[in-house]
């Protein structure tokens, strides 16, 4: 810019000008931040999780849509930071969710607030991983058992110690080998739990190894075929030990080894 330049529209000099146009006004002039006129938004009813293209996203989440849902839905022009941006619901009908984004948009240094109209159709949909749950679908069992040599050790008992080192495992275990988990089975002589995915359910069987020791075993059994090929099921037996005795209180008076002399 030189001396003497001005914006063609607003006729203000001194400000830094892009094909004769000051910031300010090229800011009034551009959509700074648009939406398609409606989206659709797939949910599973059971997990929460998003279908996104081909995958699905985010299990566990709330059924609350948010910015993370919203967002990708923005064009946003290439110029244009978004410093912030507020969803309100101003309507809804059904499965079909009207809102308005206020956007706090930054072009070539002005600042802007702008507001978006966004129309979102929820769809649900299982999600493949809810799906085999519900049709009992598993791939490998993890078998809870106590040691072998247990004998003293009543069934009530064993399934209770047991159960509670199975969710202090879960409170541990990273959130890919819980959604792997299908479902439980109370037995006499432990649980048996069934998961979706091998991997997980080996790494969850290690694991439980590592954390209580005691013995583990692996073995497969043929399932079928798919594709030509065999299938297998794997089943990972971890027998956990029970804890040692506690040690007797020590303090105050106890009876000598031996009798004392006269």
């Amino acid at each position: 810019m030189t001396d003497g330049e001005f914006c063609v529209v607003c006729g203000t000099t001194g400000r830094p000008l892009v094909d004769g146009i000051c910031p300010e006004c090229a800011a009034d002039r551009t959509v700074l931040v648009s939406a398609p006129p409606r989206v659709t938004v797939v949910l599973c009813p059971h997990c929460g999780a998003r279908r996104v293209k081909d995958h699905w996203e985010r299990p566990n989440s709330s059924p609350v849509l948010t910015d993370e849902d919203l967002h990708p839905f923005l064009a946003v022009h290439p110029e244009v930071g978004i410093r912030r941006a507020r969803w309100e619901e101003i309507g809804a009908t059904g499965t079909v969710h009207e809102l308005r984004g206020t956007m706090t948009a930054v072009f070539r240094g002005a600042r802007r607030e702008t507001e978006v109209p966004l129309s979102v159709r929820i769809e649900h949909h299982t999600c493949p991983d809810c799906s085999r749950k519900s049709g009992r679908y598993y791939t490998a069992i993890v078998q809870l058992r106590g040691p072998e040599e247990s004998r003293g050790e009543k069934a009530v008992a064993r399934r209770a110690r047991l159960d509670a080192a199975w969710k202090e495992l879960m409170r541990e275990a990273p959130a890919e080998w819980r959604r792997a988990v299908s479902w439980r089975e109370e037995l006499p002589e432990g649980w048996d739990v069934y998961f979706t995915e091998t991997v997980a359910a080996r790494s969850v069987a290690r694991f439980a190894r590592q954390r209580f020791g005691g013995e583990f075993k692996q073995s497969a059994s043929l399932f079928g075929r798919k594709d030509g090929r065999d299938v297998y099921r794997a089943t990972f037996l971890v027998r956990i030990p029970r804890p040692p005795p506690a040690d007797p209180p020590t303090g105050g008076r106890t009876r000598p080894d031996r009798p004392l002399e006269p």
